[in-house]
Formats: C-alpha cells, structure tokens, sequence
C-alpha cells in the first residue's frame, strides 16, 4: 500500500497547486486570457518536452517489449473508455461523452506517473497520451460536430504531442546522445508540468461558480463515469496483462483514472458548444480525483 499513500501525498501537493491558481486568479494576479496562454505554454512546450524527456534512454529489448505492452494496454483502456462513455452520454451530452472518454493524462496523469512510479515509468505512460490525442482529433471531433468531414488529419499531423512522441522514439531506437545542457534544460522543463497544469486549472476553477458547480447533477455522473466506471472496468482489462509488467499496469491505469482533460474546454470553445459545462466537468473530475484515483490504485493493487 505504500503507493497509494504516496500517491494521496502527491495528490495533495497537486491541490495545493490547483489552490494556488484559484487564488492567482481572484487576486487578479493571473486573468483568463493569461490562464489560457499558460495552457498554450503547456500543450505547446511543456507536455511535448516532458514525454521527449521520457523516451532519453539506451534501447534494450526489454524496455521496447513493455513500451508494445504499453501502447495495447493504452489503445485498449481508451477505446473502453470510449464505449462507455457513449452508453452513458450519447443521447444526452457530447461534451460529457468527449470528457468521460478522454482523461487528462497528460497534465495530470504524467506528473502522477513521474511523482509515484518515477521517470522510467513515464516511458510506458507517453504512448497513452499520444493515441488519446489522436483520438481527440478524430473521433472527439466527430463527437462535438457529427460531421466526418470536419475531421482533419493534417492537424493531427502538425499535433505536438504525436511530434513529440515519433521524435522520442527516434531517440529511443537510434545511437543519438542528446547534449548534457539540453539534457538538463529538458529535464527542468518537464519537471514544471504537474505544478503549471495545476495552476492553470486552479484558475479555470476560479472561473465559475462553485454553488453552480456542487448543484450540477450531471457533472457529478460526469465525474463518476470518469473517476469510477472507467478505472474500475481498466482494472479488469489490464489483468490479463502479466505481473511482470506491474509497471506498465500502473501506469497506464493511472492515466485511464485521471480526471477529464482541460482539451474538452478547448474543443468546446473551438466548435461552439457550452464551454462552462465542459470547465465544470474538467473542475469537479479534478478536485474529487484526489480521493478517486489512491482509491483506484489501492484496489488495483489488491485485486492484481
């Protein structure tokens, strides 16, 4: 049990961070424009660095097996994922069907893996985010517009988190020895993801009103769907993969039980749907996450 009680430890420091945004924001130390160029800085530098950092190690055979183990395990909890959410949202809400499918793996699940399992781990982790963005583009698209032809590959293609993604499994797979100064500019880059991604999403929170947050009864099923049916049916899928591979387990499970991603707020502004839904969504998944996902990690444990 020692990683849940590490994993609740790392949970509250992420609150106080997600604290520390809240309170920026109602000082008028930090405004929405800014809150919103900080998740630019985010999706743009930060996240996409902190998953090339990630893929920065020798090659060996054993490390590319669990990475094929990793990319199955990510592919499979996501498509779950997806297949529940349209059961439960289809018919009511796309924005709620797109956040209950989409984690925010990559704020929130990858500074949880790093903090909790350590760097090594984040290998296996980075896979999941890039086929969650992926997906995002495709099927998430379809979701907010129900038109196919509004999907566009190219902007999958110009997408930081798959760039960052094919570059470090070009450094993972080739003899390239990345300079120590980068190396180090690297690492300290992607150490300020957890923290910032907190921040930003302390400052969405700050955005709305909390009595209108606490009465929504669909953003508590939102959330429930997210935080409990999701992890807890991942749990299942990821046991047929062998105790050897516990790492990969953990990780991949650890991303499938964040809460939902801040990108529904993005595709929610993009294609004209109820952009404060998606941030109570995004706002309440976050703050009941910190109980959530120890719980789920905790009974993983036990089962696996």
């Amino acid at each position: 049990m020692d990683i849940v009680r590490l994993l609740f430890r790392q949970n509250i420091v992420m609150f106080i961070y997600l604290v520390i945004g809240y309170l920026l924001f109602k000082k008028k130390l930090i405004t929405a424009a800014g809150s919103g160029e900080l998740g630019k800085i985010l999706l743009y530098v930060i996240m996409p660095v902190a998953i090339v950092r990630s893929y920065i190690k020798d090659f060996s055979s054993e490390m590319f097996a669990g990475f094929l183990v990793s990319f199955l395990a990510a592919l499979s909890s996501l498509l779950l994922a997806m297949a529940v959410s349209t059961l439960f949202f289809r018919k009511k809400s796309a924005i709620r069907q797109f956040g209950a499918s989409f984690s925010n793996a990559g704020f929130i699940g990858i500074p949880l893996v790093q903090m909790t399992l350590g760097e090594e781990a984040v290998f296996y982790v980075a896979s999941f985010v890039a086929i969650l963005n992926i997906l995002q583009w495709t099927y998430g698209v379809y979701i907010m517009t129900r038109d196919r032809e509004t999907i566009r590959f190219r902007k999958i293609a110009a997408n930081p988190i798959v760039i960052s993604f094919l570059l470090g499994m070009a450094l993972f797979f080739l003899p390239v020895k990345v300079p120590e100064i980068l190396s180090g500019v690297i690492g300290t880059l992607a150490s300020m993801n957890g923290p910032l991604a907190m921040i930003v999403l302390g400052a969405y929170l700050a955005q709305i009103s909390l009595v209108e947050l606490l009465t929504d009864r669909e953003t508590y099923l939102c959330a429930f769907v997210r935080l409990i049916v999701v992890p807890m049916l991942t749990i299942l899928l990821l046991w047929v993969i062998p105790g050897t591979c516990s790492m990969v387990r953990l990780a991949v499970l650890l991303a499938a039980a964040a809460p939902v991603g801040s990108n529904v707020a993005i595709f929610a502004q993009l294609y004209h749907k109820e952009y404060t839904v998606a941030v109570k969504d995004v706002c309440l998944s976050t703050v009941l996450s910190i109980f959530t996902i120890p719980l789920v990690i905790g009974l993983a444990n036990y089962l696996w």
